[in-house]
């Protein structure tokens, strides 16, 4: 009896220990997912786009091991709309967040968080949210413990996040939590200060790092914000690698954001230039080394071979800071190419060749289809997706994207397909179009000359905002 008994077990528990162990394996196959924006970083702000005066070193090797996108965009001219893409995939008109501080993220809406959680992925967010409010019980930022706003109470963890340390909006980008009593030179409480000094006043900025339902961090929220900000990521990714478990983050730093804080040793790297140029330059090689120790990380754990990274800026250079487009036309705000443009790479040295760069049109919106199609994941086919799967085009670059880009901003509407962009400003009263293949800078608007061609994209553009509106009215709920 005890033998029938004990090879009935066996037979049962063998088949299970099969699958327990199959599943271990898929999981280690699995990547790990790494989604980095930065904020108002223009497309020029990297030295791995060609500029000779930021020192950038950490982001230039890490663009160098994979992939550059020469025309990558952000879904929109803003932050907030541009975020709501990177989790859902579609414009953000779709989902009713136009401008930054506008709308919140639909719990009715599928994020990425949510999909890759179903995977078995462990998922957290970190830095800027700006996708709702944290809190109804206290002034914060810049639409938390306000009544009014109480609608847009909308946290990560109601997306699919396990765990998050954020804020709401902007932050000082050094000291994150207090800004000066007394301002030198050159600094201003809009534009940015030199770290504060040990022993001279202070005040609290008015915002919070939040990490859980009305819960905020009280500790380790001094220094460099990147560097407070990675403080928080890399235990997540210790946590992960010790369970045994993928994981999936969205890493969101504030810089370089106005107001732009830097401490001396980073405003020293920049001798000889203004103050305002060592405090915006400083902030982002502030941030370039923390890059680079979140990389290190992931090397001592053995791991980075099998981490993608995608990394990009939610728009492009803020008005009135050294920030720099380069050759392109236009800053945030605009829906020309300096407002959407951003310096972009992806790396994934298990799967993808480095050292190189391509130069076919994609944007945030295409981050969930790619990540869905490498981890082999479905999606409604009855919602709309603006992105598309990156991955053909990142192993073979073609020349052509089947789906061309829609945007809108506030009255800017335009249509981008691999060598046109369609644009207008007054909300279709009129238009422009551009051959940006051989006029990046948007100089000669060929309107005139390409009317059949203008004409054929106003359709496109026309079938497209039917079925954003479609979407805005909740039909796809």
């Amino acid at each position: 009896m005890n033998y029938k008994i004990k090879t009935l077990a066996r037979n049962l528990l063998l088949p299970m220990l099969v699958v327990i162990l199959i599943n271990k394996l898929k999981a280690q196959e699995k990547p790990n997912i790494i989604l980095i924006m930065t904020d108002d970083q223009g497309w020029f702000d990297a030295g791995f786009n060609g500029n000779k005066t930021i020192k950038t070193p950490n982001l230039d090797m890490l663009a160098a091991k994979g992939v550059i996108l020469d025309r990558f965009y952000s879904a929109s001219a803003v932050c907030s709309p541009t975020r709501a893409s990177v989790v859902t995939g579609r414009n953000p008109y779709r989902i009713e967040i136009p401008d930054a501080n506008s709308g919140h993220m639909k719990t009715d809406e599928i994020t990425l968080a949510e999909l890759v959680k179903k995977e078995g992925y462990a998922t957290a967010h970190f830095g800027k949210w700006h996708l709702g409010i944290h809190t109804k019980k206290e002034l914060d930022a810049n639409r938390g413990g306000k009544e009014k706003h109480f609608k847009h109470y909308s946290v990560p963890s109601m997306h699919g996040y396990d765990e998050y340390f954020c804020t709401e909006s902007k932050v000082p980008t050094y000291d994150p939590m207090i800004s000066p009593v007394v301002y030198n030179e050159e600094e201003s409480l809009k534009y940015g200060w030199t770290s504060i000094k040990k022993g001279t006043e202070s005040k609290n900025y008015n915002t919070s790092y939040w990490v859980g339902d009305e819960k905020k961090a009280t500790e380790n929220l001094d220094g460099d914000d990147t560097k407070v900000i990675i403080d928080r990521l890399l235990p997540f990714i210790e946590k992960s690698v010790k369970n045994k478990k993928p994981f999936f983050t969205t890493v969101w730093p504030h810089t370089p954001h106005l107001p732009v804080v830097t401490s001396d040793y980073y405003k020293n790297k920049y001798y000889g230039m203004t103050n305002k140029e060592k405090l915006y330059y400083g902030c982002i090689t502030a941030l370039d080394d923390q890059i680079g120790r979140l990389w290190k990380n992931l090397e001592e754990k053995g791991i980075a071979e099998n981490t993608m990274i995608w990394f990009c800026s939610d728009n492009g250079p803020e008005n009135g800071t050294p920030g720099s487009a380069g050759h392109l036309k236009g800053r945030k705000r605009s829906l020309h190419e300096g407002g959407l443009r951003t310096p972009a790479f992806v790396v994934w040295p298990a799967k993808l060749k480095g050292n190189k760069r391509v130069d076919f049109p994609a944007f945030t919106s295409d981050y969930l289809p790619t990540v869905l199609s490498v981890l082999d994941i479905e999606y409604p086919s009855n919602r709309p997706l603006d992105g598309v799967d990156l991955m053909p085009f990142l192993k073979k670059p073609k020349k052509e994207r089947k789906k061309p880009m829609g945007f809108r901003y506030k009255k800017q509407i335009s249509w981008v397909n691999y060598q046109y962009k369609l644009i207008t400003k007054d909300n279709g009263k009129t238009y422009e179009l551009y051959d940006l293949l051989n006029d990046v800078s948007e100089v000669k608007n060929i309107i005139k000359k390409e009317p059949k061609l203008a004409k054929k994209m106003q359709e496109e553009l026309g079938v497209w905002l039917v079925s954003v509106n479609n979407s805005k009215n909740g039909n796809d709920y």
